[in-house]
Formats: structure tokens, sequence, C-alpha cells
């Protein structure tokens, strides 16, 4: 004879949970195992986990129905690396509910790793620039960080730069107000074990140009003198007089920097005005040592 499931209900007791093994543990991540017992009532189960028996946070509830203990699982995310967790299997019917035992497991450590950029790079020759960064991974906070350099043209091997920097609590380090000669690489390292190298940020200097003219209104069809020097010196360097044409700059005369002094270059160019715009200087260096930059933008008028 059947049994009626109002009767199946009444007969149900309150489920069994049984708290089983974590799996699958990686720096941020764990797979919860547990078995189940509904004991013949709809019943839902979830996983309680945190970093205290207080447990804090908890999986989203499944329900499962029927009679027969059976494997249940959940998969946990966004867990700290290198840090032991606390976990627990509880299931509910209409018949109570049952707390499975307090089991544990520790994620696994994050590698240190470290990134930084330079502020600016490029950077105007004279200028200074700002090294900073993190260092990510278990143990990353209170660490001593050196930085070194390889300058152009990078066959003098790294050297140490300055004195060490200590991270804060969250890996973060700066190296400030940097004056760079001249194009350069630069690498973070970790003095004390474990050792960490950082990959390779180049560190560009661009020339200064400056640009001078008689005056910025001129008979149309006339010609004007461009003028000025590029800093440091950079003798040979191609000198570009470019017009702005919608959002495209186009050389409209070109000439080259000759020797001025030992700090700075010097160039002059006529240039026939056969209309009005916005103007300005190119300074093509390619020598290694520096990267190309251009002079201030200036207007000419032209009349007739």
């Amino acid at each position: 004879m059947a049994v009626p499931a109002a009767a199946a209900q009444a007969a149900a007791t309150p489920p069994g949970a049984t708290t089983g093994s974590a799996a699958n543990v990686a720096q941020q991540t764990a797979r919860l195992i547990g078995a189940v017992d509904p004991n013949g009532a709809q019943t839902s189960y979830q996983f309680q986990y945190g970093t205290t028996t207080a447990y804090g946070a908890v999986t989203p509830p499944v329900t499962i129905s029927g009679d027969g203990r059976r494997t249940v699982t959940a998969d946990l995310a966004n867990l700290a690396p290198a840090t032991v967790y606390h976990y627990r299997l509880i299931a509910r019917n209409a018949k109570g509910l049952t707390k499975g035992l307090d089991r544990n497991f520790k994620t696994r450590i994050q590698p240190l790793g470290v990134t930084f950029a330079a502020t600016p790079n490029p950077e105007p020759f004279g200028g200074t620039t700002v090294l900073a960064g993190q260092l990510t991974g278990t143990g990353n906070a209170g660490r001593d960080v050196l930085l070194q350099s390889n300058p152009f043209p990078y066959t003098q091997g790294f050297k140490d730069v300055g004195n060490r920097v200590v991270t804060d609590a969250a890996g973060n380090f700066t190296f400030n107000l940097l004056q760079v000669p001249f194009n350069t690489q630069y690498r973070v390292t970790l003095p004390d074990k474990p050792s960490v190298v950082s990959p390779i940020v180049v560190v560009s200097v661009q020339v200064k140009v400056s640009t001078h003219l008689g005056t910025t209104t001129v008979t149309r069809g006339h010609k004007l003198t461009f003028s000025g020097a590029v800093t440091p010196a950079a003798d040979g360097t191609p000198i570009a007089i470019q017009k702005k044409r919608g959002t495209t700059w186009v050389t409209v005369a070109g000439t080259v920097a000759r020797h001025h002094s030992a700090s700075s270059s010097r160039y002059s160019k006529k240039v026939t005005i056969h209309s009005g715009g916005t103007y300005r200087v190119y300074a093509g260096v390619a020598n290694g040592s520096y990267v190309p930059n251009t002079g201030r933008e200036v207007t000419i008028h032209t009349h007739r």
C-alpha cells in the first residue's frame, strides 16, 4: 500500500549533513564537498565559510529531495591567498536544521610579482619623472625594493640607483623626481629572498625644441624665417617645418640642426608662406639617446 505524500512528509526527519573535504584549492578559489540526506523531505543546503568559525559568508541555497545520502558541492571564488578558511555544511527541511562539523583549508600562496610605470614618459629633457608601482602576492607589505638602471646604448648592464624604498601595506612603492639624462632602461628588484625582478621599463627623453619667428603676420607668398634651438645638442637632426591641415601635420620645408655649443644645436629656415594657419617645428632626432619632439604651435596670418 502506497504511503500518501502528506504521510511521507509527516514521517520525514531532519536532514543529514556531513561536511566533507575541500578540493581544487588554489590561490583564490576552492571547491567544498559534503553529503546531504534529505530523509524524504524537500531540503535546502548551503556551505557556511569564512576566516573564523563565525563564518560570515554562505553559498547560495540549493534544494534537493528524496531519500538517501548524496554528494553535494559548492565552488568558492575571490578568496585571499595564503589564508585559512573554516567551513561547514548546513541543511534544513520542515523537520529541522542540521549543521555539519567545522573543517578548514588554506589557500595557496600567491607568488610575488612587480609592475611599475614612469610618469611622465617620455620625459622632457631636464625634467623629472616618477617611477611608481606595486609588489603583488603573498608577503608584499614592508618589503625592500631597489631601482636599477641601464642607460642607452644599454650595454653597461643594470646598476643600483639611489636608496631602497619600502612597500606600504598594499605593496605600493614610489621613486620620486628622477632626472633622466637620456633614454634609460629601468627595472625593480627585491634584494631579499624570495628575489623578484620586474619587467624592464624604458624611460624616453624628448629633446627640447624652441621656435622663434620675427613676426606672425606676413604677406602671402613671402618668406618667413623659422629659427630656434634643439637641446641637448643633436647636430645633424632633421628639422621639419610643418603646417596643420585638418588633423594632419604636413611638412612644408626642411633643414638640419647644426652645431651651436656643447649643450645645444640650432636651426634656421626661410619658408615661403602661401597661406595662414597653424605651424610647428618637428625635430626628428634619431641618435638613440633621445626621442623626437615638436616645438610650440604658432599661428601665422597672411595678407595681400
